[in-house]
């Protein structure tokens, strides 16, 4: 298991920690700041150092359980040995992209209704899949909203609920492809807005900006059909389409 610093504070780009495990198929560490692939958010790049070697992060990834990480290196990079401490560095301005970009789409959910049947977080551009019938998609009023809710610098936070609030409230999973993890006791939900009247709360494990206004000036780079009652909304930074 690997304590999982970013959900406690995304903000965080270098940190210490001690080797558990190095083989070919990942290095585990007992801590660590680097967010593995899930969720549609990829996961973090950057590097390791200790005494007398470094080698670089090309992504991490879930081990054999969800709260092992494994940091993944070149074929032969040198491996620490179990046991030795390292320093943690991400490549922060990657990371960072997608921190704005995954609360960006957390914004789209509020412009768009219907469900979510898939989506994809990247540092250029991002999508959502939504589960709508053959009505055309007005790209300038989603456009529109989206820059309103950015500009209302509206504040982000996280809370936690146990698995039976969960099942009790099922009005709060989006997305109908990937559901939230059960079975560990508690599930955390990302809210935007005032807690009292949040504009968005969802199940969510990714990491976010801790406001809206971090997020900058978005932009619909297209909207595609991709089946009878499949809408693709692909989102960029503006000025970046």
């Amino acid at each position: 298991m690997t304590e999982l610093l970013f959900r406690d504070d995304s903000y965080a780009r270098e940190a210490t920690a001690t080797v558990v495990a190095a083989t070919p198929e990942g290095i585990v560490l007992d801590r660590t700041i680097f967010y593995a692939t899930a969720g549609g958010q990829p996961g973090d790049s950057g590097i390791l150092r200790w005494a007398g070697g470094e080698a670089a992060v090309a992504e991490a990834r879930k081990g054999a359980t969800p709260d092992e990480v494994r940091h993944l290196v070149a074929d032969g990079a040198a491996l620490p040995a179990p046991g030795t401490p390292v320093e943690l560095a991400l490549d922060w301005e990657r990371r960072y992209r997608h921190m704005r970009m995954h609360t960006a789409l957390h914004l789209l959910c509020v412009a768009v209704t219907g469900d979510v049947t898939g989506g994809q977080i990247g540092a250029e551009r991002s999508r959502l899949d939504f589960n709508l019938p053959g009505d055309a998609l007005d790209a300038a009023a989603i456009t529109a909203r989206l820059n309103e809710l950015v500009a209302a610098a509206l504040p982000i936070g996280t809370e936690w609920i146990t698995d039976e609030e969960m099942a009790a409230r099922p009005e709060l999973v989006r997305t109908m492809s990937v559901k939230p993890p059960s079975g560990f006791g508690r599930v955390r939900l990302v809210r935007i807005g005032d807690a009292a009247h949040p504009v968005d709360l969802q199940p969510c494990g990714g990491t976010h900006v801790r406001s809206t206004a971090e997020i900058g000036p978005l932009a619909i780079a297209k909207i595609e059909n991709k089946g009878k009652q499949n809408r693709r909304v692909v989102l960029t930074f503006a000025g970046e389409a």
